[in-house]
């Protein structure tokens, strides 16, 4: 036998269940994972619902859209203050937040109106990241749960070598089955939640970068009006 039919044979071996074996019905395993798959599964819930929300909704066209920056830009500089609050009032994403503010208070110094308007974007941004908090709540609890049914899981077990002794191995198979499954069902809920934590996060600071450029271009306008003001009182 050459080496390729000795290694086609090997994994042929390796693939196929052995003789008598009978094939895994994953929601007949999970179904025997008692209450803690339960909780799981409802927590996996959780994270989809999160998830859809924050993909649909924690976006740069929705939070800091380039469009109402360029045309708060112009409105900026025509001096349009007015214009531009009912524009940001019309918008209500959270560029539009601070825009409302700067434009009702278009006189303040530079310095006030430039903290002012950092805290409020900070804030805004604090708020859309709470709503993706969840996620790590899923990430953390869903392992846990899983430990707690694996801990059940094996008292069950060892609850039946009390009364029965070793002699029939199978009279373990369901303790164990139900150990194994929770931990599985908790790993495999935390890591992709805990992965999309990480992912919105991510997702907050470039944002963050996008909101504070776009802040920073009005920011220079009022600058640039400052001192064409104190040009003319030096006149």
């Amino acid at each position: 036998m050459n080496r390729r039919a000795a290694l086609a044979l090997a994994l042929c071996c390796f693939l196929l269940p052995p003789a008598g074996a009978e094939e895994l019905n994953l929601a007949s395993q999970l179904l025997e994972g008692g209450t803690g798959v339960l909780v799981i599964g409802a927590l996996s819930v959780l994270a989809l619902a999160v998830t859809f929300e924050r993909l649909a909704n924690f976006r740069a066209q929705k939070v800091a859209p380039q469009a109402l920056a360029d045309e708060a830009l112009g409105l900026w500089r025509a001096g349009d203050y007015e214009a531009l609050a009912a524009r940001a009032v019309e918008d209500r994403s959270s560029l539009a937040r601070v825009l409302e503010f700067m434009a009702g208070h278009p006189r303040l110094p530079l310095e006030a109106l430039s903290a002012r308007a950092a805290e409020i974007a900070s804030t805004e941004l604090r708020l859309q990241q709470q709503k993706a908090y969840a996620l790590n709540v899923v990430a953390t609890i869903a392992p846990i749960v899983g430990l707690l049914g694996t801990v059940v899981g094996m008292i069950e077990a060892f609850h039946v070598i009390a009364f029965n002794g070793m002699g029939d191995p199978t009279l373990l198979a369901g303790g164990i089955s139900k150990a194994l499954v929770n931990t599985a069902a908790g790993l495999s809920v935390a890591l992709p939640s805990l992965a999309l934590h990480h992912f919105f996060r991510h997702r907050m600071i470039n944002i963050g970068i996008l909101l504070e450029r776009q802040l920073g271009r009005l920011l220079d306008e009022v600058r640039a009006r400052e001192h064409t003001w104190e040009q003319h009182r030096a006149h």
